[in-house]
């Protein structure tokens, strides 16, 4: 694995967390992440609000070089693929398609977030399949809003995860985090457009930050 990445064995199994904020399980070919949020920049420029423009395309070629240091055969969304239905332009879509084009041996799945169920499906051609129920991958159970499972140690996004580490004076940094508990993992928003969110450390969770191109234990 390349330099940057940092591995800890979870529930038996061995997870690789990367700096692209993404989580690889060698025993699966498959790559995890949440929340990508595909199209909320159109979705802000549609209500009038300015940002900038690109964001898509450069989460697309950060998800790119996740799937190329790993090989992964299957590449699982936990969540949030897109973030709103006022989001779906044809320009954004022209940019996931030319992407999806050069993985078209990619197999994707999304387990339907909370934004999904707003936004819609995404555009058939993209071949991706879509689904409500947990998705088992051995001794884990996929999800997007953290829960309990009697089936398995649950992986989920949704709470942005991000813990401020301070330094010497006031300097202080936000870092976008891996959170792993006793029964669940939650990973860190995809998205390079989305803030920290709703999480808040509960006792016995190993933090992860990511710090410019590596990910760091925190406690």
């Amino acid at each position: 694995m390349p330099a940057g990445v940092f591995e800890i064995v979870v529930a038996g199994e061995q997870v690789v967390l990367l700096p692209e904020r993404a989580l690889w399980l060698p025993a699966h070919a498959t790559l995890l992440v949440a929340d990508l949020h595909w199209g909320k920049a159109a979705a802000f420029r549609a209500a009038h609000i300015p940002v900038p423009m690109g964001t898509t395309s450069s989460d697309l070629a950060r998800l790119s070089s996740a799937l190329q240091v790993t090989a992964a055969s299957h590449l699982v969304v936990l969540g949030d693929l897109l973030h709103a239905r006022a989001g779906r332009h044809d320009e954004t879509f022209r940019t996931i398609a030319s992407w999806r084009a050069t993985h078209a041996d990619l197999r994707i799945t999304l387990v339907r977030g909370n934004h999904d169920q707003h936004a819609g499906d995404p555009p058939v051609e993209l071949n991706i399949g879509c689904t409500d129920k947990p998705l088992r991958l051995g001794a884990f159970v996929g999800v997007h809003e953290p829960m309990e499972s009697l089936e398995g140690y649950v992986l989920c996004g949704h709470l942005h995860p991000s813990v401020t580490v301070r330094g010497r004076g006031r300097q202080s940094l936000r870092l976008p985090s891996f959170v792993f508990g006793p029964s669940r993992g939650v990973l860190p928003a995809f998205a390079s457009f989305t803030g920290g969110g709703m999480y808040e450390q509960d006792r016995g969770d190993r933090l992860f930050g990511i710090a410019a191109d590596s990910v760091v234990p925190l406690n």
